[in-house]
């Protein structure tokens, strides 16, 4: 019997966590490795196996996955002293699932040749809910040859995969994809504010917008924690915070004008100086209530 691909899963954060227990579920045998030793132990509650050291966790691997917090950290990991490229075999493959800038992933996608592994960079949207479902959308950059090899990993936490371009350009893909999602939020909240200030039955609202030109994934899946004021994390304001900050980066090299993404983007850096970068992006919702001069939390 062939053995089942062995993946070496770096970071089990509120993403990261979840996609390695459905590589798990999909047959894969998968060894976590995580910074804080917390999200380790969660994995290897569940039955997962555990490594207290990249090392370990990626000896014999036939895949490194990461989901890490921000471009340094994927630096780190993978050509830092103890990092995946001083310690795995030749053509193992490398799927960065963080969201980084392109110029790093386009710069360890070329470190990666020179150290005979193939790496793709495959940020990911959907949130927690996405990771927990296997249902995230996954848009990938890097050569032919590697996406194909990646498909049945990227099959098990995904659902809407698809191959971008090459090295780097996942990473563009996801610059665009987290001016739309914030500033959806924003508008999303300013509705939601308009219509309680309005004294409107917000449920019956939001239901006829759901049904039309109005309806998104964003509508869909925040306004409830909106209406809750629960902004417990699916996705952190400080990493959004980060990623408009790739996405301006990236749109100012190519000329392009974001007006509106600009205008998000402190809306977002004003919540995270108010010491508010571990909430929810849907805490977009609590800063319109404070301009308002309502009452926020």
């Amino acid at each position: 019997m062939t053995p089942a691909p062995r993946v070496a899963f770096i970071g089990l954060g509120i993403m990261g966590l979840p996609m390695a227990r459905n590589l798990r579920a999909a047959g894969f045998s998968v060894v976590g490795h995580n910074r804080s030793p917390a999200r380790a132990t969660e994995f290897a509650g569940g039955g997962g196996e555990t490594s207290d050291t990249i090392q370990g966790a990626v000896v014999g691997a036939d895949v490194v996955a990461l989901m890490l917090p921000d471009s340094p950290d994927v630096e780190q990991v993978l050509t830092g002293p103890d990092g995946v490229f001083g310690q795995v075999r030749p053509g193992t493959l490398v799927i960065d699932f963080s969201t980084i800038h392109p110029d790093v992933a386009r710069a360890m996608a070329e470190e990666g040749v020179r150290v005979g592994v193939e790496v793709l960079d495959a940020p990911v949207s959907g949130g927690e809910p996405g990771a927990v479902e296997g249902s995230l959308s996954i848009m990938v950059g890097g050569s032919d040859h590697a996406f194909e090899s990646a498909s049945d990993v990227l099959n098990a936490v995904g659902r809407t995969i698809v191959h971008v371009g090459p090295a780097g350009a996942g990473q563009t893909v996801k610059a665009a994809n987290q001016l739309i999602v914030a500033g959806t939020i924003e508008l999303v909240a300013e509705s939601m504010a308009l219509l309680e200030a309005s004294g409107l039955d917000v449920a019956a609202a939001l239901q006829v917008l759901k049904g039309g030109l109005a309806g998104s994934a964003v509508l869909e899946r925040k306004s409830g924690a909106m209406t809750r004021r629960d902004y417990a994390p699916g996705f952190r304001l400080d990493l959004h915070h980060k990623d408009l900050g790739i996405a301006l980066d990236v749109a100012r090299e190519r000329g392009v004008a974001t007006p509106l993404g600009a205008l998000t983007a402190q809306l977002v850096a004003a919540l995270v100086a108010q010491g508010k970068g571990n909430r929810d992006h849907s805490a977009l919702f609590a800063l319109v209530e404070e301009l308002s001069g309502r009452d926020a939390d």
